[in-house]
């Protein structure tokens, strides 16, 4: 039998799953929604039609012997009130209307279009209270992850990843800045993210600042055999540069306020370095899949291509994944097995961001390059020279001549794997056992290469030339093992009560270690030949996570809904008497639609009121021996000589010594407090969710310095508590759905408060822990952690002003009235992190076109200008000898003869609105044959920027804007066709 199922618009649906009820003949619908079922018996049947989001569909059939019967009339609508929907849950899903913590989903169709590289891209916006920035335009840059806030000072506040039910490594590789790059968001079919913990316990140990589940595409049962190939082409450039001044401008400044020396540095070009080191890049993603079903066994396999050019020259980024799936069900259906297996190799060339930051500060009136023979051992490129032609000290390098001469590259591979058995009991059909095997394997080497001719490793002294130049070497192997086992219950009692129960074991083992021997080849003052070796300290670092765990799920009348779990967990990095932790939840749901008061009442859909309180820990910081005594190796001058080689050189041997120490580490733990509504009304064409929450972690983790007479300066220590609160708000809304034009909306927007309000036993008069060091002097800080206040709130002079509303230099407030402004006169201005956090989605749709867009807004949040603090000031154009640097247009605001890097008023609103991707498609349709596909796209990102911040980008995660890579704006092109 054959057939085509159509959604409310009259287009075909892909991905239904379609069954004949009470049998496993099935399959699921291929791209342009039809299904074939082979060996349907004859007779009467039912034919079962399922789609996530969509109401399940039930129709009669009849099925002539000898004969394809064709079903006609299939259509399906979208179930608004989702209560049957399957939710991803920790150790398995749940009914939607039986959740009780704080969930949010978004499925494959709801991603981010466009050029998306990294999986965290594809939620970007969609859900409150999900806080995710990148670390810069870079191909692969570090992405942070905030979920209501973090946790912590400054352990590891990342979020724990589940990839198919393994728990994947916090930690990055050597090699690659983003360990989510190396995941292809192509074969991602949904993000989950458990927020409070409710939801979050049964992951106890490491489940503090949140858990996100990533489920992966794979084959359905009865799949129709399906090719699927996309292909992106995306070009990039610069969406922002830094402002600093023009050659003309530059020129003119020095000579009306630089010496005679200094003039006379001055060279006759209008170089624009940011110009020069920036460019046009180039994106290409290609990627195919094949699914469908080797006899009785789905599968679906992947190969994706990514090459992938920075808009800095010489950055680049290349990557190959693949990945495979299988999910036979065999013994009658009552064993599953799920086997998953991704591996990436990825292939970096980095930038020093040190070199964004020199084309800022190169004197513009300077060539790229020079024909003259002094500049012929450096490439010919420009340079500042002695008169005997070598580099003059303190001057800067040519920044195109630094990208140039480096190569700073990585190859990294990673391969996550597990295989999942499902089985339910033949002889107690509501038993299961449920076991995971996994593992997750990275290795990442790499080499940074300064050729003979770079300005910065030139060896004066030189009799070879190969004694320029540097060369260096590391490697890094990484590898986890897991295995999980948990039996689970359920059973109805009567027509009213149903329960499920579950019970399990969890053994993660963890070990990364690095090389003992790295290949030189040169070095600024000692010649190796090719293949010689020099000896370096290795290094191991293994450690285990031992737990247990269960949950109970009590639902009454469908309308009363009870969740408890426990979690018991065993570090290896605390001594004997701290490891164990217990991490208890508890949550409660009342579905008030379900009540006689409101069964009938046509207008609200939905309405539930959810409740939550428990308890989840953190133990990531520092190394995995940090509470035992130890030896380490000392530096490399603590060597001591034992005898000479067979040529009578010494001999030295690097001293080993002892390391600081805290037996006392334990836990940090977080309490969060939840309250939350999930409603609906006129047919759920508007819903939402409404959440209320408090976290409070105590004994928090964190590197402090200790007094002086032990072992070490700064110790891992348990040392105080911080307290998050927050409002967060989830709209959706179906403002028009018709036959040829659909409207969908989506907004959220999250307020999260962080304060600290114990930091332990201190001194009197301590003002607090200093934080995020800065340009413009050796140890400058900008923020502190101090008791009463957000966490990274600014310490700064409070600035005076003049009469026309300048900055004074060098005059601030005497803020404690003691006649003298000193270090005690710094306060505390503002923060880092975001007070509020906005998200807005919409799509269109109308017959084969569609308009998608994506905004995203922070408020609150604000950011130390470091380029204008630490550059924008004469001293730093005219103090140097030999050469000038040039200078930030924040001079002409100022007059700043000298540096005033503690001043607020380098501390700027970057409160922004950025308008995050457009995406145009056209729906060509069928192609060449019955069931194939063609669907065209068109995107634009970093459509634009609105915010008061004057320098670079406002969306910082550290708060400091320095040498920062500039965000893109990238223009895309997509094909992708199905057959």
């Amino acid at each position: 039998m054959s057939g085509r199922v159509l959604d409310e618009k009259g287009e075909g649906m892909p991905g239904v799953t379609v069954l004949i009820e009470g049998t496993s003949l099935g399959g699921s619908t291929n791209s342009d929604g039809t299904f074939s079922i082979q060996n349907v018996p004859s007779g009467s049947h039912t034919l079962v039609m399922s789609f996530v989001g969509y109401t399940t569909k039930r129709l009669p059939i009849n099925v002539t012997a000898g004969q394809n019967t064709a079903v006609a009339g299939l259509s399906m609508s979208e179930n608004t009130t989702l209560l049957n929907e399957a939710v991803v849950v920790g150790y398995g899903v749940q009914r939607r209307q039986d959740v009780t913590g704080s969930i949010a989903t978004v499925q494959a169709k709801d991603f981010v279009p466009g050029q998306v590289t990294n999986p965290e891209q594809l939620v970007q916006g969609k859900i409150a209270g999900v806080n995710i920035t990148t670390g810069g335009g870079a191909p692969g840059a570090a992405t942070t992850i905030r979920i209501r806030g973090g946790s912590s000072l400054n352990a590891n506040n990342d979020p724990l990843f589940v990839v198919d039910g393994v728990p994947v490594d916090k930690g990055g590789i050597s090699g690659a800045s983003n360990p989510l790059s190396l995941i292809n968001p192509n074969d991602i079919e949904s993000v989950t993210v458990l927020k409070d913990a409710s939801a979050l316990a049964i992951y106890g140990n490491r489940a503090s600042n949140g858990v996100v589940l990533i489920t992966t595409k794979r084959g359905v049962q009865g799949e129709k055999f399906t090719v699927n190939f996309s292909s992106q082409t995306s070009v990039s450039r610069p969406f922002r540069t830094y402002e600093v001044l023009g050659a003309d401008e530059f020129r003119s400044l020095i000579q009306a306020n630089g010496s005679a020396s200094q003039v006379a540095t001055l060279g006759t070009a209008n170089t624009d370095w940011q110009d020069e080191i920036f460019r046009t890049a180039t994106t290409l993603d290609n990627n195919i899949s094949l699914s469908g079903n080797l006899g009785k066994v789905p599968f679906r396999v992947s190969y994706g291509n990514l090459y992938q050019e920075g808009i800095v020259i010489t950055n680049k980024l290349k990557r190959n994944t693949g990945a495979i799936s299988l999910s036979p069900v065999v013994l009658d259906g009552h064993l599953r097995i799920d086997v998953n297996a991704k591996g990436t190799q990825l292939e970096n060339r980095f930038i020093d961001n040190g070199a964004i930051g020199g084309a800022l500060f190169y004197d513009p009136t300077q060539p790229v390059r020079s024909a003259e023979s002094q500049f012929t051992p450096f490439g010919g490129y420009y340079q500042y020279l002695t008169p005997t032609g070598v580099p003059l000290t303190l001057a800067p390098g040519n920044p195109v001549a630094a990208l140039r001469n480096t190569n700073n590259i990585s190859d990294v591979q990673r391969f996550i794997g597990n295989v999942q058995l499902d089985y339910k009991f033949h002889f107690l059909p509501e038993l299961r056992a449920n076991l995971n095997l996994a593992t997750d394997l990275s290795r990442g080497s790499g080499s940074s290469t300064s050729s003979v001719t770079d300005f910065g490793n030139f060896n004066s002294t030189a009799t070879n030339v190969n004694q320029n130049g540097r060369y260096s070497q590391y490697k890094q192997d990484k590898d986890m093992r897991l295995l999980e086992f948990y039996l689970a219950y359920n059973k109805q009692l009567g027509e009213n009560t149903k329960f499920d129960v579950q019970a399990g074991y969890s053994y993660q083992d963890f070990e990364t270690q690095g090389p003992l021997y790295l290949p030189y080849r040169f070095d600024r003052t000692t010649l190796f030949t090719l293949g010689q070796t020099q000896t370096v300290t290795g290094y191991y670092d293994p450690f285990r996570l031992i737990s247990y765990f269960g949950r109970a799920n009590f639902t009454v009348k469908d309308r009363y809904l009870l969740t408890a779990t426990l979690r018991n967990d065993n570090t290896s990095r605390f001594g004997e008497d701290n490891r164990s932790g217990y991490f208890p939840a508890i949550g409660l749901g009342w579905r008030l639609k379900g009540e006689e008061f409101l069964a009938n009442n046509t207008t609200i859909t939905e309405l539930k009121l959810r409740a939550g309180y428990g308890t989840t820990g953190q133990q990531e910081i520092g190394g995995p021996f940090d509470y035992l005594p130890r030896y380490v190796t000392g530096r490399s001058t603590v060597q001591y000589q034992f005898g000479v080689d067979a040529n009578g050189n010494p001999i030295f041997v690097t001293a080993l010594r002892p390391s600081g120490y805290n037996n006392d580490l334990k836990w940090e733990t977080t309490t969060t407090y939840n309250v939350g509504l999930d409603w609906g009304i006129f047919d759920n064409r508007l819903s939402g969710t409404v959440d209320v929450y408090q976290r409070e972690s105590n004994d928090l983790l964190a590197n402090v310095f200790v007094p002086a007479g032990g072992l070490a300066n700064q110790l891992n220590r348990n040392i105080g508590s911080l307290r998050n609160r927050g409002v967060e708000v989830a709209l959706n809304a179906s403002p028009v759905r018709s036959d040829d034009f659909t409207w969908d909306l989506n907004f959220n927007v999250a307020y999260n408060k962080t304060k600290i309000t114990d930091l332990g036993p201190q001194q009197e008069n301590f003002p607090g822990y200093l934080v995020e060091g800065i340009p413009g002097g050796t140890g400058t800080t900008v923020q502190i952690n101090s008791v009463g206040f957000p966490n990274n709130a600014y310490y700064v002079y409070q600035q005076v002003y003049g009469e026309n509303g300048r900055p004074l230099e060098g005059i601030y407030v005497d803020r404690n009235g003691d006649g003298t402004v000193n270090e005690q006169d710094l306060y505390r201005y503002k923060q880092r992190a975001p007070l509020a956090t906005f998200g807005l989605s919409t799509n269109f749709a109308y017959k084969k076109f569609s308009l998608n867009a994506v905004l995203r807004a922070n408020t609150g949040n604000y950011v130390y200008n470091s380029l204008a603090g630490n550059l924008a000031n004469f001293a730093n154009a005219n103090t140097s000898t030999g050469f000038v640097g040039n200078l930030p247009v924040g001079i002409r605001d100022t007059g700043f003869r000298t540096q005033q890097v503690l001043s607020d008023y380098y501390v700027e609103n970057g409160s922004f609105i950025r308008g995050e991707n457009i995406t145009l498609g056209y729906n060509v349709g069928k192609i060449f044959r019955e069931g194939s596909n063609l669907r065209l796209t068109a995107a634009v990102q970093n459509v634009f920027l609105i915010t008061k911040y004057k320098g670079l980008d406002p969306e910082i995660f550290n708060g400091v804007d320095n040498n920062f890579y500039p965000r893109s704006r990238t223009f895309t092109f997509g094909v992708n066709a199905s057959f």
